[in-house]
Parts: structure tokens; C-alpha cells; sequence
């Protein structure tokens, strides 16, 4: 190995300078200084990036070495065991393709297709030798190799491994290099760093679902164990619709999609998803409206995480209920806070708004049954800038031919409307769950196209800067995690908000606010992860898409007022 003259690195983990020889890498200098982190790192921050331990080190760098238990450290090793299980297929079925889909249900949905582009039989006995291929990789302990090539070359790697969709997604990108890892001879590439070596992944499952698999990762709470299945049928329906769409109009890559912005096919793209919302909103309404028939739905809760389109979604549904003779009155949960000292407090001591018991639920189920009763009852408003209830005439009732429409996080937890009886409430699911994929090994994260569209409406609505936002996002994500996912599966109607189209378009609003992030914060590490995923997309200009678009609730230019 050749070295260059000692340099100073500032180690984060320690607190301290040190000296290193001149193209160390990162792992070497965690050998020899015998840095103690409590466990053996899986990659490391190098000025804020995240970087494979075989970075070489040639100046002065600020580094952190993260485990596994860390947001970036479980990012690592769940790219990693997609790379694994790529090389088991490698050697199991050959013959085969493997798509790593979508995250769902705490693992990846994974499945297999034929040389003709056809989901291929996966008996179970396939995937136990899927796994047992994968247990010999993680016993032989091969190194993850990173590589830097000619970007024509590491094409030319790929199409002899039939990884198609990554020759068309280099070749839309026109990059003149291009990374990419082997591993046992097997190569491939991922927008992120991999573990060191396939001994550092010691926890992971491969089960049967549905018609393909779940690749799971450790338990987030008790990491020595993968992690364990979760029912999530609805969700994976919703899931499938959009899949199924992206194959019948041949975009369900980036590179698809960024071939059809090339081709001048942007607005026949953005005519049919926005269709496709439509028609799936109109479904929903018919619905209700066979419900309401028997007498029943007269209230209808919309729920769904941060910046998943609620609010333009209950707008789209008044009109198609409308179209169905339904005359819909729209309010939000958020009249129904309680006063701000009154709020219950998180671990942190901090107010928690996100919390079902932030909201005055007697006040809520007394006037929803005074409603189905007939009566009138005086609609709360609460003030955010005093922080308490404010005293307004708001005189709200429901006709025979008029439901109520509810928007909030917590539509679907039981414990919102335990005074309502069951057939009088149609609960709804809104979620934004991204089907398009950067190529069949790498799948768009919903939590990251929700991040960017609330970092646009942050800052253009709130004046919230982008690194706020990134800060903010991690205490959000908790909120979500333990008041909405787990009644995900409640919901009568699950309604995908994503747009095939919309990172491409995004993409001129979000690259400069991202690259506001000062480099010397925490936040910088999403904000470069996200600069370098955005990309690969091809730009689609904002003027393609509709007023009516749910995508115009962050961009701005809706024909709804908000």
C-alpha cells in the first residue's frame, strides 16, 4: 500500500486529533488506533458524508465511525443484504431476475421474474436456499469491494450481467464515472455505502410473502434477532395497484422515466397518473356512496403521515362524492386541540402534538353524536399563535345527503371515536407509497419523497429552513411510528398519494434548498444523501403538471384553497 506523509484526522468518537498516515483508510485507522465505539462500526462520516470503511484518508477529514444501530448504519446493512441476496441468486437461479420492490411490512418485498419480464414461481424451497446461500456469504466473510470506473465500462459490466435497468439508468445519466461494488466476483451498485464485508451481517431473514419474499434486517428493538413480520395486506394492495400500473405504461425505473422526459412523452405521463388518482379517489367514492345506501359512513376520517396529501386528497374526494350526489363539509382535527398547557409532554419534556391525547377527544365524540342526531353543534377553532381554544361562530350540521369529512393524523386509532358507532365512520388511509424504482436493486424510500415535499411547503409556506426541517424530521418519523402505522390496516379505503412523476419535478425546488444545508451540520449527511439520489432524475418542468395536482399542495399554484 502506498502512503503519503502523516496527516491530522479530528475523530468525533473520541473527541480528539489524530495523526494517520496519508491514504490510510478508515479502516485501518480503526484497527490501529483501537478507537472504542461499543461495537464494530459499519461505515463512517467523513466531513458529513457517509463513506465504506475503505475510504482512503489523504487530508485533514473530520470522521465518525457509526455501528449498525445508528439511521445511517441501518441504511448500510440493509443495502448490503440486498447485494448479498443478489449473489445467492446469482448462484441459486441464474436464470432468473431479482426486483428489490418496496419496503414494507419492516423488511424489503422482493421477488423474481423470468428472462421475459414475468413474476417467476417462488416455492419456499427457493427461498430456503436463498437463505442458505446467504448464510455461506456471511460465514465465508467476503469483503464488499468498492470500485470507481469509466462510467462506459462499469455499462458494459453490467449489460454482461443483464442488469438492464442500470445500463439504461447510466446511460440517461451521462455521468463520466460511476462506483459500483463486487462482491465474490458479483458486481453491482448502490446510492449509499456498503458494510465492510458480509461477516458484519449476522442478523437477516428471507420468508415467504405474498408471491415473492421478505428480506428482513435486525429488530430495531432487540437487534441480535431479524426483525418480525408485519400484516400488512391493505398497504401491500395499494402497493401492487401503482406496480401494476408502472408495467402497463413501461415506467417503473428512473431510467424509464428519464428515457420518456427524453422522448417528449412528460405530459401523456402526467395526464394518465393524475387519472389514475382520479379514478382511484372515484372508487373510493362509489364506495361510500353503496355504504351510505344502508344508512351508514355519514363520517368519513382521513388519516395519513406528514406530508402524505391529506388535505388535497379530502378536497378531491368532496368532489367526487359530489358527483355522486353526496354534498361533503370538510373540518380538521386540529380544531379540536386542547389548550397548549394542557398538552401531554414526550421522553424529551417537549410538547407532544403528535399524540391522540393532544386532542380534546370527549369534546370531539359529544359533538360527532350530536351530529348523527341531527343537531347543530358550534364548530371549535383553536388558535396556534395563542395556544388555546378561541371562541368563534362557526354552526356547523348534516343533512340527509351530507357526510363529514375529518382530516388528521389520528383517523384510525380506535381510541379517536370510541362514542361513534363503527358503521358510521368510513376510515381512510393516505400515504405516499413511491413505486418507482432507481433500478431493480434500489427502491425510492416513501419517507424520503414525503421528507422532500414537506421540505418544499416548509420553506416556501412556514419559512422553515431546509436544515430545520431534516432536524425536525427523525422526531416526526417516531411521532408516526407509534400513532398512525400501527392502525394502518384499520382503514376501509387505502388511497396512494405518490405520483410516478413527481421527484423529476421537484427536483428544480429542492436542489437549492438542499444545497443550503451548511456542510458543518448533522443534517448535511440527508441533505448530500439526497442531493446525490436527486440526481439521477431527469428534470420535468412544473408547468406539466395540473392545478388540480395533489403535488400543487407543496409546490403552490393549486386551484384548492388551503
Amino acid at each position: 500500500m502506498h502512503h503519503i506523509s502523516p496527516i491530522e484526522i479530528y475523530c468525533r468518537n473520541t473527541g480528539s486529533y489524530i495523526s494517520v498516515e496519508g491514504g490510510s483508510t478508515l479502516s485501518e485507522i480503526f484497527s490501529a488506533e483501537r478507537i472504542n465505539t461499543g461495537s464494530e462500526p459499519i461505515c463512517a462520516l467523513v466531513n458529513n458524508k457517509a463513506e465504506h470503511l475503505g475510504y482512503r484518508v489523504f487530508g485533514p477529514k473530520e470522521v465518525e465511525y457509526l455501528g449498525r444501530s445508528s439511521s445511517v448504519g441501518r441504511e448500510v446493512y440493509t443495502r448490503s443484504l440486498c447485494m448479498m441476496l443478489y449473489r445467492a441468486v446469482c448462484d441459486v437461479a441464474p436464470e432468473l431476475t431479482l426486483r428489490c420492490e418496496h419496503a414494507i411490512s419492516r423488511g424489503i418485498f422482493c421477488r423474481l421474474y423470468d428472462a421475459d419480464g414475468n413474476p417467476a414461481s417462488c416455492p419456499d424451497t427457493l427461498i430456503a436456499s436463498l437463505l442458505a446461500a446467504m448464510c455461506r456469504l456471511h460465514e465465508a466473510d467476503h469483503p464488499f469491494e468498492r470500485h470507481e470506473k469509466l462510467t462506459a465500462d462499469v455499462i458494459e459490466i453490467f449489460r454482461r450481467q443483464r442488469l438492464d435497468d442500470k445500463v439504461r439508468l447510466l446511460e440517461s445519466v451521462s455521468d463520466i464515472y460511476t462506483s459500483f461494488y463486487t462482491l465474490d466476483g458479483t458486481a453491482d451498485s448502490f446510492y449509499g455505502p456498503l458494510a465492510p464485508s458480509t461477516g458484519a451481517l449476522g442478523v437477516f431473514d428471507l420468508r415467504p410473502w405474498h408471491d415473492g419474499m421478505l428480506l428482513l434486517g435486525p429488530d430495531t428493538a432487540e437487534p441480535s434477532l431479524p426483525a418480525k413480520a408485519l400484516t400488512q395486506d391493505k398497504m401491500f394492495r395499494a402497493f401492487e395497484e401503482h406496480l401494476q400500473f408502472n408495467r402497463v405504461i413501461r415506467v417503473a425505473s428512473v431510467g424509464q422515466l428519464n428515457d420518456a422526459v427524453a422522448a417528449g412523452d412528460v405530459a401523456e405521463l402526467i395526464n394518465v397518473a393524475e387519472a389514475m388518482h382520479a379514478k382511484l379517489l372515484g372508487r373510493i367514492a362509489d364506495v361510500i356512496l353503496e355504504r351510505r345506501s344502508r344508512g351508514e359512513a355519514s363520517i368519513i376520517l382521513i388519516a395519513g403521515p406528514s406530508s402524505s396529501g391529506k388535505t388535497t386528497t379530502s378536497k378531491r374526494l368532496a368532489i367526487q362524492l359530489m358527483t355522486n350526489l353526496i354534498k361533503p363539509k370538510l373540518i380538521s382535527l386540529d380544531d379540536y386541540f386542547v389548550d397548549r398547557e394542557k398538552t401531554p409532554r414526550d421522553a424529551d419534556g417537549e410538547y407532544d402534538y403528535e399524540s391522540i391525547h393532544a386532542l380534546d377527544l370527549d369534546l370531539f365524540n359529544a359533538d360527532l353524536r350530536a351530529l348523527l342526531r341531527g343537531e347543530t353543534i358550534n364548530l371549535p377553532t383553536y388558535s396556534f399563535e395563542l395556544g388555546r381554544r378561541i371562541r368563534r361562530e362557526r354552526p356547523l350540521s348534516l343533512g340527509p345527503d351530507e357526510v363529514l369529512i375529518v382530516e388528521g393524523i389520528h383517523g384510525l386509532n380506535p381510541e379517536l371515536t370510541p362514542g361513534v358507532p363503527r358503521e358510521q365512520i368510513f376510515k381512510m388511509y393516505v400515504s405516499a407509497l413511491t413505486t418507482l424504482r432507481i433500478d431493480n436493486h434500489n427502491w425510492i424510500s416513501t419517507s424520503d419523497t414525503r421528507l422532500l415535499r414537506r421540505m418544499v411547503r416548509d420553506y416556501k409556506y412556514r419559512g422553515t429552513s431546509p436544515a430545520d426541517t431534516i432536524r425536525r424530521w427523525p422526531s416526526v418519523r417516531r411521532g408516526e411510528e407509534k400513532w398512525i402505522f400501527p392502525f394502518q390496516e384499520n382503514a376501509d379505503a387505502t388511497f396512494n398519494s405518490s405520483l410516478l412523476f413527481e421527484i423529476a419535478v421537484m427536483k428544480e425546488f429542492v436542489e437549492p434548498l438542499l444545497e443550503m444545508v451548511p456542510h458543518n451540520v448533522a443534517e448535511y449527511t440527508t441533505a448530500y444523501r439526497l442531493l446525490r439520489f436527486l440526481h439521477y432524475f431527469r428534470h420535468i418542468p412544473h408547468s406539466h403538471v395540473p392545478s388540480t395536482s395533489l403535488l400543487r399542495e407543496f409546490l403552490g399554484g393549486s386551484s384548492f384553497r388551503y
